[in-house]
Order: structure tokens, then C-alpha cells, then sequence
């Protein structure tokens, strides 16, 4: 699922945004949380309104859900997805709209959040939100077996399809495309940020993390 996310502004318009039909089969307001408002458009204009009393221009945090194209994704995954976001932006119990737009029967969300705090009339610092989205975006296509869209994958790595002679015909050995295989092992590379992340993931697939045999042992 690719996360995207930013802060803005423009309560208003972003409402008529998500609540817009033109493109979209379906539109449904699933949640309203911590507003007093009953509708979307209500509920954005009161975060502008608590914002007023505070020097933050861009207070809100709209986060787009997108599955891959041909799943068909339960309800269930986004809302998963949503509490893994606002539990590593630092957005715990803010208000929050979720909306769902569906379209030729493929489901996509949005969510927004309040970013001012009415305790301290302070904006939630969101930094680095973007390399936070991209780690819950490898893992929630890891858990849900989809597959890895490259651009996901470590941008460290030139080409991830690349292999080694010795690699090819071990993959041959094992009777294993040898290219399917490093797809594989990459994708459980990207979604791991430890060597025990990486073990794991790859028993889940089938495989064990070895250690190397020492030359002339």
C-alpha cells in the first residue's frame, strides 16, 4: 500500500476534494473522530478554526492509501494501516476524517488529522514523515504478500535483479528461477531493519538466514 502524505491547509477545499463524486463511484465517510461536527466539511472548517489561535499556517495532515491496482483490499487493512500512522507521526487521539473513495471496484482511502494540540495550542511536529510512511508502506506489502513495487526496494541498491554467476547456478541447483529468487530475498531485505527482521522474513517465505562458511573449513 503506497502511503502519501502531507501538511497543509485549505480545510475547505480539501473537503470538497474527498467528498467530490466526478471521478469516484463511491464516497463514503467512514469515521469522524473528535469533532463536534457531524459532516466533513463542518468537521475540517473546526480544525481551522482551533488553528486561529495559533501561529500554524499548515494544520492539518492528509494521508492517502493506495492499494495496488488489482487488490482488493478489506477495510480492515486500511484502518491497520492508519493506526500504524498516527501511532509513528506522534498523532495519537488527534481528530481524525477518514474517507473512502472506490471506483470500478477498487478501494482507496484518505485520512486527515488535526496537527494543533488543544491542550498546548501547539502544531504536532511531523518530521521525517515521509522515510516513516515508506517503512510501514514495505511492511504492510511484505505482511499482505503483495509485491514490492521497485521504488520501494533499498535505493542503495543499483539493481536488485542483478546476480552473480555462482548465485544463478545455485538458484539452477535448487531448482529455483534464480530471478524470482533475488526478487524474493530482496523484498524480505527491504521491509527488515535488522539481521533478526531479516531471518525472520525470510522463514516466513521458506527460507533460513546461514552463516558462510569460512574458506577452508
Amino acid at each position: 500500500m503506497i502511503l502519501k502524505g502531507n501538511q497543509r491547509s485549505g480545510s475547505e477545499q480539501l473537503a470538497l476534494h474527498l467528498l467530490k463524486t466526478e471521478e469516484n463511484e463511491q464516497v463514503e465517510v467512514h469515521e469522524l473522530r473528535g469533532f463536534v461536527s457531524s459532516d466533513l466539511k463542518g468537521a475540517l472548517h473546526e480544525v481551522y478554526a482551533v488553528s486561529r489561535g495559533t501561529q500554524c499556517k499548515q494544520f492539518l495532515y492528509s494521508l492517502s492509501l493506495n492499494p495496488p491496482e488489482k487488490e482488493n483490499v478489506p477495510v480492515e487493512v486500511f484502518e491497520d494501516a492508519i493506526e500504524r500512522v498516527e501511532k509513528k507521526l506522534g498523532l495519537g487521539g488527534q481528530p481524525r476524517a477518514v474517507v473512502f473513495h472506490e471506483k470500478e471496484g477498487r478501494r482507496h482511502a484518505h485520512c486527515v488529522w488535526s496537527r494543533i494540540r488543544t491542550d498546548t495550542m501547539t502544531a504536532v511536529n511531523l518530521s521525517h514523515d515521509r522515510r516513516k510512511l515508506r517503512d510501514i508502506s514495505r511492511a504492510l506489502f511484505f505482511e499482505q504478500r503483495w509485491q514490492m513495487p521497485r521504488g520501494l526496494m533499498d535505493s542503495k541498491e543499483r539493481d536488485p535483479m542483478n546476480f552473480s554467476r555462482a548465485q544463478w547456478q545455485q538458484a539452477r541447483r535448487a531448482k529455483q528461477n534464480p530471478r524470482a529468487l533475488k526478487s524474493l530475498f530482496q523484498e524480505c531485505w527491504a521491509v527488515s531493519d535488522s539481521r533478526k527482521a531479516f531471518a525472520q522474513a525470510l522463514k516466513d517465505r521458506g527460507y533460513a538466514l546461514a552463516r558462510a562458511a569460512r574458506p577452508g573449513t
